[in-house]
C-alpha cells in the first residue's frame, strides 16, 4: 500500500473506529470527580454563579447508598473562607463542554415547544448526554491531532503513526476515559495536550514564526491548565526549547520576546481558573485542602510507576514499550523533540508522586497520564517502527495483545470481580483467562440493553 494512500486512509480509519466505540458511550454522570466537573455548567448558565450546593444535592438525591462519600466531603463540608460547596474540579472541561451544552438547552426548549416532555432544568438526561459525547468527540480530536504530528514532525510513516494511536487508545485506559467515563477530565485533556505540542511543534518548524504564533501557544498550554492543572507543565518543553535555542544561537532577544509571548498567552488563557479560585476558595489558588495534599519532593515517583497495586507500567504493560521507544528516539537519534519528550513523560510522573492520593485507588488504570498520550505515541511509533522493518507480524501481535490485557481490566473492573482498589496478584492475571470470558457475553447483553441492572448486579 502506498504512502500516499495510507496518509489518506489512517485518519479516515480513526474515525471509522470512533464511529464503532460511540455505542460504548455512557452519557450518565455517576461519581465526585464528574459531578464536580458538570456542575460548573450548571452553576453558570442556570444559576450564574460558582455555588455547587443545589447541583450536588441533586446528584447525591438521585443515588443516596453510592454517593455517600460524596456526601460527606462535598455536601457536608465548606471552604472555610468563603463557607461555599467545595470544587476540586478546575474549569477547563466544563468551558470545552460549554458549547454542546448551549446547542443541547436548545434543542430542549424546542422539543418542549413541539410538546415532547422534558426538563429544561440544565441537569436531566439530555444535557448529561451533551457534556459525555462532547467528551468523546474531543478525544478523536486528540487522537488525529496526534496522528498528525507523528507524520509531520515525528517522521513516522502514515501506517506506523495509525497502529501507535490505535494501540494506545485501545490498549490504555483512554479508550475508558472517552466511552465508559467520558464526564472525567481525561478525554478533555488528551486533547488539549495534544493540541498545544502540536502548535509547538508546528510553530517551532515555521521558519519566519511570529510572536503571535508563540503566544498561541503558550494560551493552548494556559487552557490544558484549566482542563488539569497538572497539564500546564507540558509548558516546560516549548519554554525550554526556546532556551536551548538562545543558548545554541547565543541570542537573548527571541528569547525574552517569545517566551514573554508564551508567557503572556498562557496566563490569558488561564484567567477564569483564577477567577474561579477566587470565588469558590477566596484565594486566586486551588483550595488549602488540595495544597494540604502535595508534596513537591514527590516521595511516591517510583511508586506511581512500577507499584505492582497501582504503578503506570504495571496497569498499561504497553508503555514500557512506549518508554523505551522514547528514551531511544531521543538517544539514537540525538534530537531535542525526543528529549524534551522524556522530561515531559517524567514532570507528569514527578508531580503524579507528589500527591497524597497517588494510588489513584478506585480508578481505572493510571487515569493521571491520559494527557501524556502523544509522548508515548511518539515513543511507541519509534518501537513499531524499528520492529516493522524486520517483523510486521509482530507489531500486529503486540498490538492485539495490548488491546486484548486492556479491555478484560475493563471488564473485570466494571464487572467488580479485581480489587478496584488496586491490582492484586495472582487474582487479576486469573480473572483475565477464567472470569472475564465466562462473564462477558451476559455483560455485553446488559451494557447495550440495561445499564442500570448491569451497574446494581455489580454493586
Amino acid at each position: 500500500m502506498s504512502e500516499r494512500w495510507q496518509r489518506w486512509l489512517g485518519p479516515r480509519a480513526l474515525v471509522f473506529l470512533f464511529v464503532l466505540t460511540l455505542p460504548l458511550v455512557t452519557p450518565r454522570i455517576r461519581g465526585a470527580d464528574e459531578i464536580e466537573y458538570f456542575s460548573y455548567l450548571h452553576s453558570i448558565v442556570f444559576d450564574r454563579d460558582l455555588e455547587f450546593g443545589n447541583e450536588y444535592e441533586y446528584f447525591y438525591a438521585r443515588d443516596p447508598q453510592g454517593l455517600a462519600g460524596f456526601k460527606a466531603t462535598f455536601l457536608d463540608r465548606r471552604e472555610p473562607k468563603t463557607l461555599r460547596h467545595i470544587n476540586f474540579g478546575p474549569i477547563g472541561s466544563a468551558l470545552l463542554w460549554s458549547p454542546f451544552y448551549l446547542l443541547t438547552h436548545g434543542g430542549v426548549r424546542l422539543a418542549q415547544w413541539l410538546g415532547m416532555r422534558v426538563a429544561a432544568d440544565g441537569l436531566s438526561r439530555p444535557y448529561e448526554a451533551s457534556a459525555c459525547y462532547a467528551s468523546a468527540l474531543y478525544g478523536l480530536l486528540g487522537l488525529l491531532l496526534i496522528h498528525d504530528t507523528l507524520r509531520r514532525w515525528g517522521g513516522f510513516d502514515a501506517s506506523t503513526a495509525t497502529h501507535s494511536v490505535v494501540a494506545l487508545w485501545l490498549g490504555s485506559p483512554v479508550v475508558y476515559y472517552m466511552t465508559i467515563a467520558p464526564v472525567f477530565s481525561h478525554a478533555c485533556s488528551l486533547f488539549v495536550v495534544a493540541l498545544l505540542l502540536w502548535l509547538w511543534l508546528r510553530t517551532r518548524a515555521a521558519a519566519d514564526a511570529s510572536v503571535w504564533r508563540w503566544c498561541l501557544v503558550g494560551a493552548a498550554g494556559g487552557l490544558a491548565g484549566l482542563v488539569r492543572e497538572q497539564d500546564i507543565f507540558f509548558l516546560l518543553l516549548p519554554g525550554l526549547d526556546l532556551l536551548v535555542s538562545a543558548w545554541r544561537e547565543r541570542r537573548m532577544a527571541p528569547l525574552l520576546t517569545r517566551g514573554g509571548a508564551l508567557s503572556i498567552g498562557a496566563i490569558a488563557a488561564f484567567l477564569p481558573q483564577l477567577l474561579a479560585y477566587h470565588a469558590i476558595n477566596g484565594s486566586f489558588g486551588p483550595s488549602t485542602l488540595v495544597r494540604q495534599k502535595m508534596n513537591w519532593a514527590s516521595p511516591h515517583f517510583f511508586e506511581v510507576l512500577c507499584d505492582p497495586g497501582h504503578g503506570l507500567f504495571i496497569w498499561t504493560p504497553l508503555l514500557v514499550v512506549a518508554v523505551f521507544g522514547l528514551v531511544a528516539a531521543a538517544w539514537r537519534r540525538r534530537r531535542l523533540v525526543p528529549t524534551l519528550l522524556c522530561f515531559g513523560f517524567l514532570s507528569q510522573a514527578w508531580i503524579g508522586g507528589c500527591v497524597e492520593s497517588w494510588t489513584q485507588a478506585g480508578a481505572f488504570g493510571s487515569r493521571r497520564f491520559v494527557g501524556t498520550t502523544l509522548i508515548f505515541a511518539w515513543g511507541l511509533a519509534f518501537a513499531l517502527a524499528a520492529v516493522a522493518r524486520r517483523r510486521r507480524l509482530l507489531v500486529t501481535a503486540i498490538v492485539a495483545v495490548a488491546v486484548w490485557w486492556n479491555l478484560s481490566l475493563m471488564v473485570q473492573f466494571g464487572l467488580k470481580i479485581m480489587d478496584r482498589q488496586r491490582l492484586e496478584w495472582p487474582r487479576v492475571l486469573v480473572n483475565q483467562f477464567v472470569e472475564v470470558p465466562a462473564r462477558l457475553g451476559r455483560a455485553a447483553f446488559l451494557f447495550f440493553t440495561d445499564r442500570e441492572r448491569l451497574v446494581k448486579e455489580s454493586r
